[in-house]
């Protein structure tokens, strides 16, 4: 009763055995899976990055040599968000202040030498805040801001026509055209705040607008981009400010009088910032070495990430290949006698040495297959936890900008999500059935040595 009380025993401590065997071995197999997949994900956001990098660059150098004779004129505000806020400080109130002048500005401007057009617009705050969290590395706050800003636009038809004053990316309804009067444009990301559609009815600094179209902005990240547009005179009405304007796009009749023009603006308007074509190119040429910075940050980052990858790789080879060793090894020490008796009764050597690697091979196998459940699942968790994560921005500064403008899809690199290829798989369960072949070499070897008379008197 003893001896079959010892035996049941022996078989559930080998089950034991083998279960916590097979589950530390899926995992090595797992982490074997997962970080290739983290690999590629990166390489491919950050192709994508440099991509969508390109694009921006190629479209904002576009739109500039489009606009070489505009001049843009926007009265000054003070206030705005700090460069960076004290940990302690919980909140922190988004304060503009906004300076309006007259109309009749326009049309002493419009008499400059030079000057082909003077297009006027009104721009806004709304009334409506909305809190925030901004996270930073000096800690994290809530600043408060408004909701969306009042765009008001000279619906000239010859100022529609030949300038580009409006949205064009209407994805619902129309633009706004000559003689609108009570309706609005508004951008998407405003639905859900309105909670109206297309022929809805909102109100504006308490004035009522019928909503004629819906377009998307070119970044939905940024308070700034959330707009309703409208007639000029139907903004300054809702605003109580009649005969007030804040913003002039003044164009040119040639590229060679814009500084000239630029000059007279700058020393009898000081109310207002002036930015020309050279402004322009400044501000891009300072974009294009902050995404050259940024893409050189992804790119070493990326390299010392596939380093790591392969020590972690190679940790998990030699960690695999080591528990099927010592298992094995274990395993022939407490199947001496069951060995001898094998022996005893004809098996030769090649018969035992051949069953202890099946064994470990089929232990490995079993493995492999747990270890391809748990990659698929857990890849995308693991490779975040085993991997350098990726900072395209220099830790140092109080708030990371935003390169979303020109595509969605320029994020940080780490939003990429790792997906196991089914040929890294594959290789994955050949190298597990390999590293159980080679694990229990040396063991099924030592157990094919070992003689029958020693291995029966082994307790």
């Amino acid at each position: 009763m003893g001896a079959l009380t010892r035996a049941f025993r022996n078989v559930s401590r080998r089950r034991m055995r083998a279960l916590l065997v097979i589950i530390a071995l899926g995992f090595s197999m797992a982490i074997m899976i997962s970080i290739p997949a983290g690999i590629v994900a990166n390489q491919k956001a950050t192709q994508n990055l440099t991509e969508n990098f390109n694009s921006t660059i190629s479209n904002i150098q576009e739109g500039i040599n489009k606009t070489a004779t505009l001049i843009e004129c926007q009265t000054s505000s003070g206030g705005g968000m700090p460069s960076g806020m004290p940990s302690g400080a919980p909140s922190f109130r988004f304060e503009r202040t906004e300076v309006f002048v007259n109309e009749t500005v326009g049309d002493e401007i419009r008499s400059i030498e030079g000057v082909k057009d003077v297009v006027p617009f009104l721009e806004k705050s709304s009334n409506e805040t909305t809190s925030e969290t901004i996270n930073s590395p000096r800690g994290n706050f809530t600043i408060s801001r408004p909701v969306y800003t009042i765009k008001g636009v000279s619906l000239n038809s010859s100022f529609i026509d030949n300038y580009s004053i409006l949205p064009t990316n209407i994805t619902a309804g129309r633009n706004l055209r000559e003689g609108d009067s009570g309706v609005l444009l508004m951008s998407s990301n405003l639905t859900d705040y309105f909670e109206v559609g297309v022929g809805g009815k909102v109100e504006i600094h308490g004035e009522p607008f019928t909503v004629v179209g819906i377009y998307e902005p070119a970044d939905q990240s940024r308070t700034e981009t959330r707009n309703v547009y409208m007639n000029i005179s139907d903004a300054q009405t809702a605003t109580d400010l009649a005969g007030k304007i804040s913003v002039l796009d003044v164009y040119s009749k040639d590229v060679s009088d814009v500084d000239g023009i630029a000059d007279v603006i700058k020393a009898t308007y000081s109310e207002f910032q002036v930015t020309t074509y050279k402004d322009r190119l400044a501000n891009l040429e300072n974009m294009q070495q902050m995404y050259t910075q940024t893409l050189n940050n992804a790119e070493s980052t990326l390299s010392q990430t596939q380093t790591v990858a392969t020590q972690e790789i190679g940790i998990a080879v030699v960690a695999t290949s080591l528990i099927v060793l010592f298992v094995m090894l274990y395993t022939v020490r407490e199947r001496t006698k069951e060995i001898g008796t094998l022996k005893a009764i004809g098996f030769s050597n090649w018969n035992v040495m051949s069953q202890f690697i099946l064994e470990g091979t089929l232990l490995s196998l079993v493995a492999g297959v747990v270890g391809i459940a748990i990659g698929s699942i857990a890849a995308p968790i693991l490779s975040e936890l085993l991997l350098p994560h990726i900072s395209l921005f220099d830790s140092q500064r109080s708030f990371r900008p935003s390169f979303q403008s020109a595509n969605s899809g320029a994020t940080a690199l780490r939003t990429a999500s790792a997906v196991p290829d089914p040929q890294i798989m594959l290789l994955a369960l050949g190298a597990a059935v390999l590293l159980g072949v080679l694990g229990s070499l040396y063991p099924a070897w030592r157990a094919s040595r070992t003689r029958p008379a020693e291995a029966m008197r082994y307790e």
